[in-house]
């Protein structure tokens, strides 16, 4: 099943009905995002803001190390906040690298990236296992990315750069993604992860278009597995707690 990606008017220009919660920095691109994708607005329980940060493609976020952007995640950052958001996410996990940067710039809690999970996955771990992970580019994913998200150097790594739906759909910011193909991308790279890595005890999805297949590499390889949308709602029940009476 094939989807196209969505009419030209981006989320970032979406009427906010509620109090927004958390505000999204959004790479700008075209390609679909699908239920569970963190730019599309059913993912959520809860209402967000999104804010496309111009200039910011995948390729010069992943490939480029998003050099010269810091400044512009942080403006459409404080551009949130003066509209009410009371945490500030992003749309892709190579940006750990910004984490400290902008969280030193901005007045509320600041999560750049899935990685940031993988301190508090590798702590609930048996002794022996590992926290593994797929990412969208095994070649661009560096140490540094892993560093500032306070995960190993040497922490089992695996990308979907050579699959044959979902890295080029985003790579190439493609107006179709080949849903059932990018799942069997995802499922392939999971099951080499584990295969590779008998050690991983939990899958840690770098990438924020992952997260749609969690439950799919779930049911396949038998393991937890912790992705941007889950991370985002953990944010979140902070930001706004639970109220039991």
């Amino acid at each position: 099943m094939k989807i196209e990606a969505a009419p030209p008017e981006h989320p970032g220009n979406a009427p906010v009905t509620e109090p927004p919660s958390v505000g999204i920095l959004m790479l700008e691109t075209n390609f679909p995002r699908i239920p569970g994708d963190i730019g599309h607005a059913a993912s959520w329980d809860f209402p967000v803001r999104y804010r496309m940060v111009s200039g910011a493609s995948a390729e010069r976020v992943v490939q480029q190390g998003a050099q010269g952007l810091l400044s512009a995640f942080i403006a459409a950052g404080n551009v949130l906040v003066a509209e009410g958001v009371a945490g500030i996410a992003t749309s892709c996990g190579f940006l750990s690298i910004f984490q400290q940067r902008i969280a030193a710039e901005l007045p509320v809690p600041v999560a750049t990236s899935s990685l940031l999970q993988g301190p508090l996955i590798q702590a609930l771990l048996p002794i022996g296992k590992r926290v593994g992970i797929l990412t969208f580019s095994a070649q661009c994913l560096t140490g540094q990315h892993l560093a500032a998200a306070g995960i190993p150097a040497d922490a089992p790594v695996v990308g979907l750069d050579d699959s044959l739906a979902f890295y080029p759909a985003i790579a190439e910011d493609r107006a179709e993604l080949d849903v059932a193909q990018a799942e069997r991308d995802m499922l392939a790279a999971a099951n080499q992860l584990v295969r590779r890595y008998p050690e991983v005890g939990a899958i840690l999805l770098e990438c924020t278009n992952m997260a749609p297949y969690s439950a799919a590499i779930a049911r396949t390889t038998g393991l937890p597995v912790y992705d941007v949308v889950n991370f985002i709602h953990w944010f979140h029940s902070g930001l706004r707690p639970r109220r039991f009476r």
